[in-house]
């Protein structure tokens, strides 16, 4: 032993001091350094139980395990030191189960991909020390705890989703460190506090951010300014937050193509550049905030006293009741001479309504166009059955008395509807509506005693798309078609027409978008029924609506009141419809969140869809237009409403998008309302 020692001595002895240095330092510390730097074991040592927290243990999480091969942990992607992403495609790499714990892998963590996985932990401040972490996606869960400092320090961090979790506290200053790098900013529906923190260093600049999204929080103080600076954005959305005081001119520099500032308190005149944006961009503010897009008018300063602007004030007023006077009485002289007219030429449609009355005590049939045949005391007199059902009407299918035809009558519950006076300008203005994809309405009956009564077409063959998905009563008693892609493609663009109509051409949303209100008929015309009838009622049963479509899937995550229901609202409603389409489920299963989970476990499209769909298919998925479809429908739902198409663009690229011609059904008939409509007049003759 001790001439062996002898021997080490004399061999330190001859090496150079240098080198004696670096051969005890690889010694000494060469093993800690590998361990240390093995990103697998920090994600099982910190990471996971971070994100776990005091939960019930997570199915996702639970795949993060070294008894698991590394390719099969759920939600991550990894890469070698030299940047080639790990090849997951084999069945060797998927059964290799030394990648995670062998340190001559060296393998990096590129991405944490866990959206709605049900965690329930905190943000672990290691997730800032992943050398190539380039994307965090962790929305949808419910993640509490601050967002910790050190996550702005992560040195190749490029995208960060962690919306719609519980994430309290402020924002650190650190996250602008990413600022050279970042991209994209989600932190939508959290309980963050405080003013929003500008960047530490000046002219930050953020060149490389596309997408800031820091609304439904609690962020207040003023608008932050820096944001102007940031030239790159492209869209920006800090709504639902308690944000005041003025929104700067320079903001219009950086023309972001979507911009959300509502439900804050802003203040002041809007820039002149904002005219482009939509008027639900700035709703819910302070009432002070005035100009375009806005119908809300700037009062401009005169420099005139207060006795000098109550004079104004008043002239006008005077004025204005001098010409009211003349008006009214223009009014009566005309319309006493028109109803002269009418009375010579017998009883004629006066577009866009007539109203009949008989004196009486039975009340008043207002008729719209289509419906110029039908008479109060023949709508009085139909027979009817019940067919269906809501928290709001009864619906029943009545048969007329002289022409044997049949129609849909609507009775509204007592208690539910407004009064008269309200209901009149509403009612007018869904009776305008015509469209090839919309039920028209063709009559509304106000009784002495209040009740209500709309009429609406009959299709007698026709049945409603839930019904055809999800099964149900089939009044015709014939069996179900095949709902092949190429049909349920027909119906969901018929459906997007008739919405996108809405949106553009009256300027309204339709308030209840879901399966159960598209009827189609034999030759799968889609048509929209009840539209705006949410507005005839009062609030109480308004908000029932709402419930239900809560219950039911299709209400928009930031719709609270049926009041605030808007072309967005319908965007997000129409979105989960398409899903219902392509996947054949029921969306009370949160359809969204079963698309991300297969997103995340690279789930086949095949397995995703309904079997009815893949089955029919004549060419692959992505051909047959599937692939775009689902990704249109996950843009409809996205949690952001800024982030949502417009129903315009949804039916260019439903049209865009439309599958290979079918050999039995040329696209011709398959596509053209005008050319495959039911007959749509009342009355019907079926029975």
């Amino acid at each position: 032993m001790s001439s062996s020692l002898h021997r080490f001595d004399s061999m330190l002895l001859l090496l150079h001091p240098c080198r004696l240095l670096l051969l005890l330092f690889l010694f000494f510390f060469q093993l800690p350094l590998q361990v240390s730097s093995s990103d697998a074991a920090l994600l099982l040592s910190k990471v996971k139980p971070a994100l776990q927290g005091k939960a019930a243990p997570n199915a996702q999480l639970a795949t993060w395990n070294t008894s698991i091969p590394l390719c099969l942990w759920r939600g991550l992607r990894w890469s070698t030191p030299d940047a080639r992403p790990l090849r997951c495609d084999t069945a060797a790499a998927r059964a290799n189960l030394s990648l995670a714990t062998d340190p001559a892998a060296a393998l990096l963590l590129v991405s944490i991909r866990l959206p709605a996985a049900a965690l329930a932990g905190t943000l672990p401040p290691e997730l800032g020390a992943f050398s190539a972490l380039d994307s965090i996606y962790l929305a949808a869960n419910s993640l509490s705890g601050p967002v910790p400092l050190d996550l702005g320090n992560a040195p190749a961090l490029s995208a960060l989703d962690l919306s719609a979790n519980r994430l309290s506290g402020h924002l650190p200053t650190s996250i602008w460190n990413l600022c050279d790098r970042l991209t994209d900013l989600r932190l939508h529906a959290n309980a963050l506090t405080g003013g929003i923190p500008a960047p530490a260093g000046p002219n930050t600049t953020c060149d490389r951010l596309r997408l800031l999204d820091l609304g439904a929080n609690r962020f207040s103080g003023a608008f932050p300014s820096f944001v102007t600076a940031f030239r790159g954005l492209q869209r920006l959305d800090l709504s639902s937050n308690r944000l005041q005081g003025p929104i700067p001119d320079a903001l219009a520099g950086i023309a972001p193509a979507a911009l959300n500032l509502s439900y804050n308190n802003f203040s002041g005149q809007l820039p002149a550049a904002f005219s482009r944006f939509p008027p639900e961009s700035f709703l819910g503010n302070d009432p002070s905030l005035c100009g375009p897009p806005l119908l809300r008018q700037c009062v401009s300063s005169s420099g005139l006293s207060s006795r000098g602007v109550a004079g104004m004030v008043i002239g006008l007023m005077a004025a204005a009741v001098v010409l009211a006077s003349v008006s009214i009485g223009w009014a009566q002289g005309r319309w006493t001479r028109r109803r002269d007219t009418q009375g010579a030429e017998g009883d004629m449609l006066q577009p866009p309504y007539r109203e009949e009355d008989d004196q009486g005590q039975e009340g008043r049939l207002v008729i719209f166009e289509g419906g110029e045949h039908l008479t109060l005391e023949e709508v009085l007199n139909a027979t009817g059955q019940v067919v269906d059902k809501t928290s709001y009407c009864t619906v029943y299918k009545a048969k007329l008395a002289s022409s044997g035809g049949s129609i849909q009558l609507r009775l509204l519950r007592e208690g539910c509807c407004k009064d008269a006076a309200s209901c009149a300008p509403v009612v007018r203005r869904i009776g305008r509506a015509r469209h090839d994809n919309l039920v028209p309405l063709r009559a509304f009956y106000q009784g002495r005693r209040g009740e209500k009564l709309l009429v609406y077409d009959y299709f007698p063959r026709s049945r409603t798309l839930q019904d055809l998905l999800h099964g149900g009563a089939i009044s015709s008693g014939e069996g179900r078609p095949a709902l092949t892609w190429a049909r349920r493609h027909k119906i969901a663009l018929g459906t997007a027409r008739a919405l996108a109509y809405l949106h553009t051409g009256q300027g309204e949303a339709h308030g209840n978008v879901r399966s159960s209100n598209v009827v189609v008929d034999e030759l799968l015309v889609a048509r929209l029924a009840e539209h705006a009838v949410d507005r005839l009622l009062v609030p109480a049963a308004a908000e029932a609506v709402l419930a239900v479509a809560k219950a039911d899937g299709y209400k928009a995550p930031e719709l609270q009141s049926m009041r605030r229901c808007s072309a967005r609202t319908d965007v997000y409603a129409f979105g989960i419809l398409l899903l219902e389409l392509l996947m054949g489920r029921k969306p009370s299963v949160d359809l969204p969140s079963v698309v991300k989970v297969a997103v995340l476990e690279e789930t086949a499209l095949e397995e995703v869809l309904d079997a009815e769909v893949v089955k029919g298919l004549r060419m692959s998925p992505a051909e047959e237009g599937l692939l775009q479809a689902l990704r249109l429908a996950m843009g409809c739902c996205a949690p952001v409403a800024a982030a949502r198409p417009s129903m315009a663009e949804v039916v260019r690229q439903l049209e865009e998008s439309r599958p290979c011609r079918s050999v039995q059904q040329p696209r011709s008939a398959l596509y053209s309302p005008a050319e495959s409509r039911s007959d749509a007049g009342t009355p019907t003759t079926g029975s």
